[in-house]
């Protein structure tokens, strides 16, 4: 009996247990798609490679395991370069397969022929170009290892055309046991670190802990909450981890955030980069004189980190449960009560400033009152995608998160145009939950087509575009290339056969979200677009020495 390498691929991505993949049609990969159907795996097609990507992306995020998307040779691989470089980016594990010419005709000028491989390299944690068919479950089974080994990141598999259609006798072929998480390594830290930070936590005074992605992909959520809640520590998430416990914990003060880090004597670092999304635990906006201690599965960004005082290299999950069994009788929350107290009514009395602004009652439409709105509405275990400029930076100021992995944003890349495409991909990922994705006007249009993508597979998503005519807020007219109109996107929408609605009063955005929520309960993806005040500029902090 022979096995082609198409046959083969649709083959091993079973046993590796995927379930979904996302895609758009072409040679040489055409044979690959139908096997991996005749498989069993569900076959989302786009309108465009990068979607593939990002979906991929979120539908990992959510499953907490690599995802795939595949491509067609030469400008198919190449669209997916954004998408596959944002999960880089992200550090999340989706695995991109590539059909790429004839490997038999190389430097012939086949159809499509490039490089694909040098492309990829920069952007994955690992590629490689398959030459043997045999060797094609073993190479997948690699990329699921690479994908999630230590810090998790994409991975491209090239696939020449004459490779996909060879034939081999299966006898030739081996099938290596499945990946699966359990098998990722999982290092604990020595005693003496363990020691080292027990020592830190019985002097300090002010500690706070600053968590990542690394807890999610670590599946250690249970153990942070436990930690937080043994020591009496308050918590603080990159943008893109919150809700790894939830936002209403009492432990939790997001509004008395830089108070925090200003007069923080002891930071924890937990499974996170030391990058401009925290300010590089830096000063002015770090206090200078803190103890720092870091834990990251990455060896890397142990060596690397700009500053550190304890720096440990071990699996997140492990190690929060060493720092739990050791603060037993040493730690509680009593310790760091008067501190706890202070943030609370840093944080108290914000809230209440932030309340007023929150029930804004200005036409045009104030992207807060627009966020209030959207929070209120919103189940408690939402998947929440959030893409844009001033509306990404607004939401991330009043929109709280409850449920580990379920808000997702631009990320630490800032890729415009995620937003869409990470909705398709999470309501695959989780299709029982409510699904909304707040978009931009101007992130919106880069992958806009998706809607059809989710019409024609039948994705329930709602998603709510702030439509302030254009890029970013522009009060005084000054930047060009910035605007847009305001255009009827709810009417494209419409043609698509979403049910759709356009919102100009304040008062009219939540029976518009209903009616969105009821299509969805028919199965019916929904659009509502909302016209905003092109004026309203979000503050944040500084990434850059320059805006947009």
């Amino acid at each position: 009996m022979v096995l082609n390498g198409s046959q083969i691929i649709a083959r091993a991505l079973k046993r590796m247990g995927v379930d979904d993949f996302f895609f758009i049609m072409g040679g040489p990969m055409l044979l690959v798609e139908s096997e991996c159907i005749d498989q069993g795996l569900r076959a989302i097609d786009v309108r465009h490679e990068q979607a593939a990507a990002m979906m991929a992306h979120a539908y990992a995020r959510l499953q907490n395991r690599p995802s795939v998307c595949m491509a067609a040779s030469g400008p198919g691989v190449t669209n997916l370069i954004t998408g596959v470089a944002h999960a880089w980016a992200d550090c999340t594990p989706v695995i991109a397969l590539g059909g790429s010419a004839p490997y038999g005709t190389k430097g012939n000028g086949a159809f499509q022929e490039i490089d694909q491989l040098a492309m990829m390299e920069p952007c994955t944690k690992w590629a490689e170009r398959v030459y043997d068919p045999a060797r094609i479950p073993e190479l997948i089974n690699k990329a699921f290892q690479q994908s999630m080994s230590g810090k998790p990141g994409p991975v491209y598999l090239d696939f020449p055309g004459d490779v996909l259609y060879r034939d081999v006798d299966v006898d030739t072929i081996h099938w290596p046991e499945p990946w699966t998480p359990e098998k990722r390594a999982k290092p604990q830290a020595n005693d003496a670190d363990i020691a080292a930070i027990m020592a830190k936590l019985e002097t300090a005074e002010r500690p706070v802990i600053i968590s990542g992605s690394g807890i999610q992909w670590g599946a250690a959520e249970g153990e942070l909450q436990a930690f937080v809640e043994q020591a009496g520590i308050p918590f603080y998430t990159t943008p893109q981890s919150r809700g790894v416990i939830a936002e209403d914990h009492e432990f939790c003060y997001l509004t008395a955030r830089s108070s925090a880090f200003r007069e923080a004597d002891l930071i924890m670092v937990l499974g996170t980069r030391m990058n401009y999304v925290i300010g590089h635990a830096a000063p002015p906006r770090f206090n200078a004189d803190a103890t720092l201690v870091r834990i990251d599965i990455d060896p890397t960004e142990i060596d690397t980190s700009p500053r550190v005082d304890i720096g440990v290299v071990a699996d997140i999950k492990v190690a929060l449960g060493q720092l739990i069994a050791a603060c037993d009788g040493k730690i509680s929350p009593a310790t760091y009560q008067s501190w706890r107290d202070r943030l609370a009514g840093t944080n108290a009395s914000k809230v209440a400033e932030q309340e007023k602004v929150l029930a804004n009652d200005a036409t045009p439409i104030h992207p807060l009152r627009l966020c209030k709105e959207v929070g209120d509405f919103l189940d408690r275990d939402a998947v929440l995608v959030v893409d844009g400029q001033e509306i990404l930076n607004y939401g991330r100021q009043s929109i709280p998160t409850f449920t580990p992995r379920h808000r997702i944003n631009s990320g630490c890349f800032g890729t415009m145009g995620v937003g869409l495409p990470f909705g398709v991909g999470a309501k695959i990922a989780k299709p029982d939950n409510q699904v909304l994705v707040l978009h931009g006007d101007g992130s919106f249009g880069l992958n806009a087509m998706e809607m059809d993508t989710c019409v024609r597979h039948g994705v329930p998503i709602t998603v709510v575009i702030s439509l302030n005519g254009g890029w970013t807020a522009d009060p005084d007219r000054d930047k060009p290339g910035r605007d847009l109109g305001y255009k009827r996107y709810d009417l494209m929408a419409e043609a698509f056969g979403c049910h759709a609605e356009y919102v100009e009063s304040p008062d009219d955005i939540r029976p518009a979200l209903e009616r969105a929520a009821e299509a969805n309960a028919a199965g019916k993806p929904a659009l509502v677009n909302v016209v905003t005040d092109h004026t309203a500029r979000a503050t944040t902090t500084a990434f850059t020495r320059y805006t947009t």
